[in-house]
């Protein structure tokens, strides 16, 4: 009898010490859980809202209506498609902007249109440098643009408790010859399992070391899905910032694939 305890719980012991060491988190895990495996609905609809500060302290501010869905559990080349119609200013009510990103693998740059109503014109816009900022923002469209895991080398700085979640510190250096940035530094905080976990900081270093930019990040859940709530983007350099605010939210409405197209971008989309 003491042999066959002394068995079961050394057979225990090394079952704990198997799913410790299963569960071990490492860096590659936080970035594809927390960034990738989130869960962000099949489609949304809500009120984006962009504020563009200069260093001087001037605003402008545009306010869009804003489309998306996605497209990554089918087949095919497009992972999601996104459309922005301009609510303010008033002189620019109407105007819209359609945007077609593809999966990573494919290397391909995403598609754009825009369309301006005081011409009744689509026309195509290209994103020739990665650098180019979206929407005039200080978020470049390399910023937006989902990565794949392995294009970058990810260290776990650290791994602290704070107000009830966890909290990992992931510096990500990218792979390429001639990177934009020589390394990013995000801050993530998990709330229990890994489906509540989200990025809520972003440090950007330029190709010399020096810090550029610093990105915060608040979000929001509606209906089981992550979106941002609020974001601030400061440029360290030369003192502009731009904020992004997301509001009446609507997720898995069912938007139909006639809504992103030139079309639907051209008649108006009510």
């Amino acid at each position: 009898m003491l042999y066959s305890r002394s068995l079961i719980a050394g057979f225990l012991l090394v079952l704990g010490a198997a799913a410790a060491q299963a569960e071990a988190v490492t860096a590659e895990m936080v970035v594809q859980r927390c960034d990738l495996d989130t869960y962000a609905g099949d489609d949304n609809r809500s009120r984006l809202t962009v504020i563009l500060r200069d260093a001087a302290g001037n605003e402008k501010k545009n306010v869009y209506r804003r489309y998306w869905k996605s497209y990554a559990s089918e087949k095919g080349d497009v992972f999601d498609k996104m459309v922005l119609v301009t609510e303010f200013p008033l002189d620019a009510k109407g105007t819209g902007f359609m945007r077609w990103a593809y999966r990573p693998e494919t290397g391909r740059n995403v598609d754009q249109w825009l369309y301006l109503p005081s011409l009744k014109k689509i026309r195509r816009v290209s994103v020739r440098d990665p650098a180019d900022r979206f929407l005039g923002s200080d978020l470049s469209y390399w910023d937006i643009s989902l990565r794949l895991a392995d294009r970058d080398e990810h260290t776990l700085v650290r791994e602290t408790a704070r107000g009830g979640k966890t909290v990992y510190v992931i510096e990500s250096r990218p792979r390429e010859k001639k990177p934009l940035y020589s390394r990013l530094v995000a801050h993530y905080e998990k709330r229990g399992g890994w489906a509540d976990c989200n990025k809520t900081k972003i440090e950007y270093f330029d190709p010399g070391g020096a810090l550029l930019k610093v990105q915060t990040l608040t979000w929001q859940q509606v209906d089981g899905a992550w979106l941002w709530d609020e974001v601030e983007v400061n440029n360290r350099k030369t003192g502009h910032s731009s904020v992004f605010r997301v509001s009446d939210v609507a997720i898995n409405v069912g938007l139909k694939d006639r809504l992103f197209t030139e079309r639907a971008l051209k008649k108006g989309i009510r």
